[in-house]
């Protein structure tokens, strides 16, 4: 079965790019973590930390470079995930430029479910329901 892809655009400004106008490495991290919060959901991450107090960190990230993202180009966030048992998601995450032929960025991360406590727990059912649907 193929995963379903997501996408999110990102606009690359001036403040994300290093002296050379090409993307500053760490910025792909913050990109990657726009995108999913908005497979999620904003408003559902917030209430599962109100109400249950559970949230998601990274607890794995592996990232490779093929290509430099400039200044000023809209870019295409592709993400998709697998859930890996009852505590943790893998996510494939990809910087795709402008009419590129293949990925520039490409992100393998890996999320845990968190109390406040930040002791490991169970991703809630509803939170496997989302992202269980096709």
């Amino acid at each position: 079965m193929e995963n379903k892809i997501y996408h999110h655009p990102v606009q690359i400004y001036y403040e994300d790019t290093d002296h050379s106008g090409v993307v500053y490495h760490p910025n792909f991290l913050k990109y990657f973590e726009r995108a999913r919060e908005h497979v999620i959901g904003s408003q559902r991450l917030d209430q599962l930390w109100k109400e249950q107090g559970l949230g998601f960190a990274v607890y794995k990230a592996n990232m490779t470079f093929q290509d430099g993202v400039e200044f000023a180009e809209i870019c295409d966030i592709r993400t998709s995930f697998v859930i890996d048992g009852k505590y943790k998601t893998l996510w494939r995450q990809e910087v795709w430029r402008p009419n590129a032929k293949r990925a520039a960025v490409i992100g393998d991360i890996e999320m845990v479910c968190l109390d406040k406590n930040k002791q490991l727990q169970p991703m809630p059912e509803s939170i496997i329901q989302l992202l269980s649907k096709p």
